[in-house]
């Protein structure tokens, strides 16, 4: 059974969090994301930060962790950003967006929420790609 190097994946794994911080900031997406995804300020109040957070990361852990297991043991950076940005964009964000044409979801929080997903991989793929 192959291993995992659990300070890459970590490390991956905490710039997805980072990377969602900054994306879903007022700063960059907060307020279209907020208006596509029709949700309120009182929504928002009233979820569980441990929940929602701390959920968050688990996941980031989680994806990252299998992530890595899919480039191998000895990733290099070509192809650790070529797997991380094809994934993200060609399986993360088009798996959203198959959702959204049937929930009639508008493009922009499709957009929004797929490109950070690009992002994400792509990040997690220059990590585990540097790393190793």
């Amino acid at each position: 059974m192959p291993s995992i190097h659990w300070i890459p994946v970590i490390a991956a794994a905490l710039s997805a969090f980072v990377l969602g911080g900054i994306w879903y900031s007022p700063i960059a997406f907060f307020h279209p994301w907020k208006a596509a995804a029709q949700l309120t300020d009182a929504q928002l109040k009233q979820r569980s930060s441990l929940r929602t957070f701390g959920g968050a990361l688990l996941l980031s852990l989680v994806a990252a962790a299998v992530f890595s297991l899919f480039l191998g043991p000895s990733p290099s950076l070509a192809l650790g950003l070529g797997a991380g940005f094809s994934a993200g964009l060609c399986w993360v964000a088009t798996s959203f967006a198959i959702n959204y044409l049937f929930e009639c979801r508008p493009l922009k929080l499709m957009l929004i929420n797929g490109g950070y997903h690009t992002l994400q991989f792509t990040l997690y793929g220059l990590i585990l790609g540097l790393w190793h």
